[in-house]
């Protein structure tokens, strides 16, 4: 049994210290209590050498499954590390649609073993889910449906659960189809089994579920599952043919990548990079955000250097303008983000994306005449003059206003030009702000000071 009261940093001591000592039996029984879930967390953990030696011991009768937990960065690796047979073993006893997820990264001649060691029915189902867009529900869904008539009786799908021995993992219902095996409707286990065995089908089935298009994206079904608590669905093509059914257990997955994908992409990062990768790759991955991030910094000290003449008379200005430029940032950063979240979740559309903007625009103005006030009046303690008090005042307000409008305007922008606005909306957001903010403050400086 897994202990789930260690964490992750314990498991990463006794590995490392079992290596470390060459205990190799230690390792082992690190392995044998974790699920293929938590070992693909411990190599993604470790340094490359220590990773190696690690998933040497791994079992082959899980090597599938852990390579299918790991990202896809950490799974290459892995994978150059194997010979062809071993890599045809491991996947010798997943299913379709992890089959699928693995396929693509396989090297040319593995994949086609792999394809040459299926039966005809298995090789047909892999090439129909691979037929479907990547990120759709039909890379998700499962075949291992139980599909039932609606006219019989309770009595005779209780015969048939029996006659199979086995219900299909996180099955809460049997799906009801008719005579063309078009969806009808679901009946649910509990139903089943406590209900009169002499009651039809018909009688107890739910018609009103709603079926999920093969074609939908993976994100939209993860939010009808959010807000629907659903458990598992049914998946049909466009005549309504009921083609598989889609389960919770896989939509977790679909809402921590995206979690991941939205975390990393804050930063200017692929969500499967690997945290331990070398250091040529890393750094040449991050050195195109720092570049675009200079061009931008570039910008901004071009906006300063035009009041250059305004900074060599007033020494308070150049103290002072990095105060506008951060709060606005702050500011529209957590605009920007909740933006984010709702795009994410399609709580934004064009119909309430205008009620949003004059809702962030009020938030901005209050704020920002608060501190305005704040930072004014501080100013006029720390230079004694209350000029310099309004002008920073008053592009505080400014600045706040702009930072307001652009956290919402820059991801609505960026999504409809088919950017992610996780992925650039806030180097350009820092952009706006920066040079709304020195604009302001300086430009105010030199009308109103010089």
């Amino acid at each position: 049994m897994t202990d789930t009261t260690e964490t992750l940093e314990h498991r990463l001591s006794r590995i490392h210290l079992a290596l470390e000592q060459e205990r190799l039996e230690w390792v082992d029984d690190v392995i044998d209590d974790l699920e293929p879930a938590e070992v693909a967390l411990l190599l993604e953990s470790l340094p490359p050498n220590e990773r190696f030696r690690l998933w040497e011991r791994v079992p082959q009768e899980v090597d599938g499954e852990v390579l299918l937990h790991v990202h896809d960065e950490v799974r290459a690796t892995l994978l150059e590390d194997m010979d062809h047979a071993e890599i045809v073993a491991a996947t010798a006893g997943l299913d379709t649609t992890d089959l699928a997820e693995l396929f693509e990264d396989l090297p040319r001649q593995v994949a086609e073993d792999m394809l040459r060691s299926m039966d005809e029915l298995q090789r047909a189902r892999l090439q129909e889910t691979l037929a479907f867009e990547e990120d759709s529900i039909g890379r998700l869904m499962r075949t291992d449906t139980i599909a039932v008539r609606a006219d019989v009786s309770l009595e005779t799908v209780q015969r048939f659960l029996r006659w199979k021995e086995m219900v299909p993992d996180n099955t809460d219902a049997l799906m009801v189809v008719d005579r063309d095996g078009r969806f009808a409707g679901v009946l649910s286990l509990a139903r089943l089994v406590a209900n009169d065995p002499d009651m039809a089908v018909a009688d107890l089935m739910d018609s009103e579920v709603d079926s999920i298009q093969v074609t939908m994206k993976s994100r939209d079904v993860a939010t009808l599952f959010q807000t629907h608590d659903l458990v598992s669905a049914p998946v049909v093509d466009n005549r309504g043919m009921l083609l598989g059914r889609v389960v919770i257990d896989d939509i977790v997955d679909v809402i921590r990548e995206d979690s991941e994908q939205a975390l990393m992409n804050m930063a200017g990062l692929d969500e499967e990079e690997d945290l331990f990768a070398p250091v040529l790759p890393s750094a040449r991955r991050r050195a195109v955000w720092l570049g675009i991030n200079l061009l931008t910094a570039f910008l901004a000290a071009g906006v300063i250097g035009l009041f250059e003449d305004a900074l060599e008379e007033i020494v308070a200005l150049a103290v002072l303008m990095p105060i506008v430029a951060s709060m606005g940032g702050i500011a529209g950063s957590q605009t920007l983000t909740l933006a984010i979240r709702g795009l994410a979740l399609g709580q934004i559309s064009r119909t309430n994306s205008n009620w949003l903007l004059r809702k962030e625009v009020g938030i901005a103005a209050l704020n920002g005449l608060l501190w305005a006030l704040v930072v004014a009046s501080l100013a006029v303690l720390w230079f004694n003059s209350l000029a310099i008090g309004a002008i920073i005042a008053a592009a505080l307000v400014i600045n706040m206003l702009a930072a307001g409008v652009s956290g919402i305007a820059i991801p609505l922008l960026l999504r409809r030009l088919g950017i992610d606005p996780a992925l650039s909306g806030s180097v350009v957001l820092t952009t706006v702000t920066d040079v709304v903010g020195f604009m302001a403050f300086l430009g105010l400086a030199t009308i109103f000071l010089l």
